[in-house]
């Protein structure tokens, strides 16, 4: 029986100052929610609702009670909720009452901390169908006739509270009626008439919380239209907090509401001016995410076709000269600190979003700006002018054409380049960004950015800027890596060719810089990196010896990383995160060398040290899987092939282990891709090892707690080694039958569900399909024909009924699902005795090999199905 217990002293306790008093308190609070959680958590809620104890022992209460029906990770979560919901329904219903009877309390603490565990609570009950009675007891103390002081204050900010839980759910679980009631309580609290501060400031944040319940309420003008009034009220209130929610509000409008804002702009716009240029810096922020926003909206109607208004276009040409006003506000120093944002950031984004809206009409409204300001040096501060017209530069140009920007650039080109020597580091580094910017959207288009006749001048002051601090370090290794990436695809040689060796050496010697600050070298040494692979991907077959020349370097270094000592959690996680940088490169290496049959040879001959080095790598991590090292190897398959099988008794158990770990989503994932390189790679040489990887995958995809995402790549293994094992895979077909049947079924179920044309389910089930056509490809291809046919006949009808359904998905239509499905339709075709009675019954078949033909990139795949399938029929 759950009982309150006498927990202050504990409370007290794990507040210390003292680190043995608090750790010992903390381990006995947690003991208590291990042993006793019934007693726990009512003892808790009583803490926080009795007015007889301390302020600090109620707070934390109501955290550590928060705490225990929360966490990130998705299955957690849904322990908490099912430990919450098995309590006692008279434990439960005592907790909620405390709470509840708390949000009257006379300590504003106590109701605040109150209102953040109701939330938590109400998340877990409301959709369980439990505590009806929480929004009516929530609108009775945020209503007007509240007396006690604050409680009305609790009960909007609670409200809020409660939609914002509720809103990070899956599905709509507030009735339509209890959103009308919660609305016109917070639009009342909003009232500018509305004499206490807090309560309007708590009202509008709830308000940006329920907005996302609100649809059918914005769809009536009358009720659209007030909210819109007092939202706009508050954005020119007295009070700076006011005004920064009520631009909160704005934005989440613009993001969910956005076709219904035509009788407002002209207002807003207004509004934006005036918050933009003369208000406090967070409330002109938000103003600015205003038009972020918009600009993202319409920017996504271009690219799906939906409602599309012309808001930024027709404001462009005021709210481009307020934009560029703004970009010389900036603070001088932050450029380099993490998180650092301000008015100039929020403005040149904010700018950069418009340049993608509406392309080249930016143009003549920017570059007069940078004309004017990019060389201008008459007074100390005029750092800023250069640094904001370079700024502005930079962040117009992802939109406009290349063939508009291309003269642009080419005559810009030689001052950023120069302005790499600029006395201000601000300017320094805002250039470097931008001439990387201006690689990524101009070079490598068409346009004649760069040649033989400066190439060698850009790469001479780039190579002298990475020597310079280490934010301008960062942005040049962003900017060779877009000068390489600009040349990829050449034959025979690159423009980059000479200069490789002399690239590569500085973005080495730029990772092994370090600085006082180790989160500012870590992101240097992952920028270096990251050049150095990009440079790689990009390089010309006549540097393949060059990229060759890498790999034991890599090797030794990766080596090294991995014998380092790491007595603490901050040490591991450095040496893990140098592991994980080592073995991205080798696995670019790799690949690159794979692509060349001479670079092959050479990735061969290093393949006994790659796969140490990696072994070590995951030597270093008992019961862990190294996600970067596991690519790596799967890369290292591409270059040996039959020859991997040498490292398959070492490699497998972790393998294994990373295909078992399937609460490590990320990690399944990797491993599950690495278990079909290595199926391509051995072949029948994955027999020894077959068993265990079959009951993994087999596992896996019977246990209903797997994430779903990885279904379709489990699906896709069972081809991978199906294809491997040929007719060694005969063991395992009944058992595999079962589950792909299963697969077909749930594909059917979720096809059903979605005909609406919901997004988000359509490419799941699109990705499960895919999953399912590649196993049954798998089978049908690596069996013997008469092996194929005696143990997959009866399956041959379902199969065609799945590939049907998908040539019927014309709200869903995938290329790549088309292709697999094409594919699969001609091996039953040519691989089952009878198929073809079975197409006669089915002429949609034959249509959809017909529409496929008509798609240029299936053509080749539909022709060759379209003479299986005719000889099919003929034999029938």
């Amino acid at each position: 029986m759950a009982q309150v217990l006498d927990i202050t002293s504990l409370l007290d306790s794990a507040q210390s100052p003292d680190a043995a008093t608090r750790n010992a308190a903390e381990g006995q609070l947690k003991g208590l929610q291990e042993s006793q959680f019934p007693s726990f958590v009512l003892s808790l809620a009583a803490e926080l609702g009795s007015g007889d104890k301390p302020v600090s022992s109620r707070r934390l209460a109501g955290l550590v009670l928060k705490n225990a029906l929360d966490a990130k990770e998705a299955s957690r979560q849904a322990g908490l909720s099912e430990r919450w919901m098995s309590l006692d329904a008279g434990v439960r219903s005592q907790i909620k009452q405390s709470l509840l009877a708390t949000m009257h309390a006379e300590v504003a603490d106590a109701r605040h901390t109150a209102g953040l565990v109701i939330a938590k609570v109400g998340a877990i009950e409301i959709p369980a169908g439990s505590w009806p009675e929480l929004i009516p007891s929530l609108l009775a103390a945020a209503g007007t006739g509240t007396a006690a002081p604050g409680v009305r204050h609790a009960g909007l900010e609670t409200l809020g509270y409660v939609c914002e839980e509720l809103g990070a759910l899956e599905e709509d679980y507030l009735e339509q009626g209890a959103v009308n009631q919660i609305l016109t309580a917070v639009v009342g609290g909003m009232d500018k008439g509305t004499a206490d501060a807090e309560v309007r400031l708590a009202a509008t944040t709830a308000l940006g919380n329920a907005l996302e319940f609100a649809r059918k309420n914005f769809e009536s003008e009358g009720e659209r239209s007030y909210i819109m009034q007092r939202v706009c009220e508050g954005t020119v209130a007295g009070d700076a907090r006011l005004r920064h929610a009520a631009w909160e509000c704005l934005v989440s409008i613009a993001g969910n509401y956005y076709e219904t804002l035509p009788a407002y702009m002209a207002d807003i716009f207004a509004l934006s001016q005036r918050a933009i240029r003369g208000d406090e810096e967070s409330v002109a922020l938000q103003a600015l995410e205003f038009w972020c926003s918009l600009c993202e909206e319409e920017a996504a109607a271009e690219e799906e076709g939906g409602v599309l208004h012309g808001f930024v276009a027709a404001a462009l040409p005021q709210l481009a000269p307020l934009l560029l006003e703004q970009l010389t506000k900036q603070e001088e120093g932050e450029e380099g600190e993490e998180g650092a944002w301000n008015l100039a950031m929020a403005a040149g984004t904010c700018l950069g979003l418009c340049a993608g809206v509406v392309g080249d009409a930016i143009v003549p409204l920017v570059m007069p700006y940078v004309q004017a300001n990019i060389q201008k040096n008459s007074t100390p501060e005029d750092w800023r002018a250069r640094e904001a017209a370079t700024f502005a530069f930079g962040s117009m140009l992802e939109g406009p054409s290349p063939e508009t920007l291309g003269s642009l650039v080419s005559a810009g080109l030689p001052f950023l380049l120069a302005a790499l020597k600029d006395a201000h580091p601000q300017v320094k580094n805002t250039t470097a960004w931008t001439i990387g910017r201006t690689l990524e959207f101009v070079h490598g288009t068409g346009a004649a950015l760069i040649g033989p006749q400066n190439l060698p001048q850009i790469i001479q002051a780039l190579l002298e800027a990475i020597g310079d601090g280490p934010l301008v370090a960062e942005k040049v290794c962003y900017a060779l890596s877009q000068l390489a990436a600009g040349f990829e695809g050449g034959a025979g040689t690159s423009p980059m060719s000479p200069y490789f060796q002399t690239v590569i050496q500085a973005l080495l010697q730029t990772a092994s810089r370090t600085t006082a600050d180790a989160g500012e070298t870590a992101r240097l040494q992952t920028q270096a990196f990251e050049a150095i692979n990009e440079v790689v991907r990009a390089s010309a077959p006549d540097t393949v010896p060059l990229v060759a020349q890498l790999v034991p370097l890599m090797v030794a270094r990766l080596q090294a990383a991995s014998a380092q000592a790491a007595p603490s959690p901050e040490a591991v996680e450095k040496q893990g995160e140098e592991q994980a940088l080592l073995c991205g490169v080798l696995q670019v290496l790799l690949q690159r060398l794979s692509d060349d049959d001479g670079g092959r040879a050479a990735a061969a001959q290093a393949a006994d040290a790659v796969a140490g080095a990696l072994l070590g790598v995951f030597a270093c991590r008992a019961g862990t899987v190294h996600e970067e090292a596991m690519l790596a190897m799967g890369a290292l398959t591409y270059a040996t092939g039959r020859g991997f099988g040498k490292y398959l008794e070492a490699f497998f158990p972790v393998l294994h282990r990373g295909l078992v770990q399937h609460q490590e989503v990320q990690v399944c994932q990797v491993s599950v891709g690495v278990l079909g390189d290595v199926c391509r790679a051995v072949e029948e040489g994955l027999a020894p090892y077959a068993d265990r990887a079959m009951s993994a995958v087999l596992t896996n995809l019977g246990d209903g707690s797997v994430d779903r995402s990885l279904k379709p790549a489990l699906l896709s293994a069972l081809g991978d080694v199906a294809l491997a094992l040929g007719d060694g895979f005969e063991p395992y077909l009944g058992h595999v039958a079962a589950v792909l049947q299963g697969s077909m079924a749930l594909s059917a179920q979720l096809a059903g569900a979605g005909a609406g044309g919901e997004e988000e389910l359509g490419e799941y089930n699109n990705a499960l399909r895919h999953g399912i056509l590649e196993a049954w490809a798998g089978m049908l291809n690596g069996l013997s024909k008469a092996k194929a046919d005696a143990h997959l006949r009866a399956a041959g009808p379902a199969i065609l009924d799945l590939i049907a359904g998908i040539a019927r998905d014309d709200a869903h239509r995938d290329v790549g699902v088309w292709k697999a499905a094409l594919a699969l339709l001609g091996d039953v075709a040519a691989s089952l005795a009878g198929a073809g009675a079975a197409l006669r019954d089915r002429p949609a078949l034959a249509e959809f090999v017909e529409a496929a033909g008509q798609v240029p990139s299936l053509g080749e795949t539909a022709n060759w199905t379209s003479q299986v399938v005719s000889r099919a029929l003929r034999l029938a």
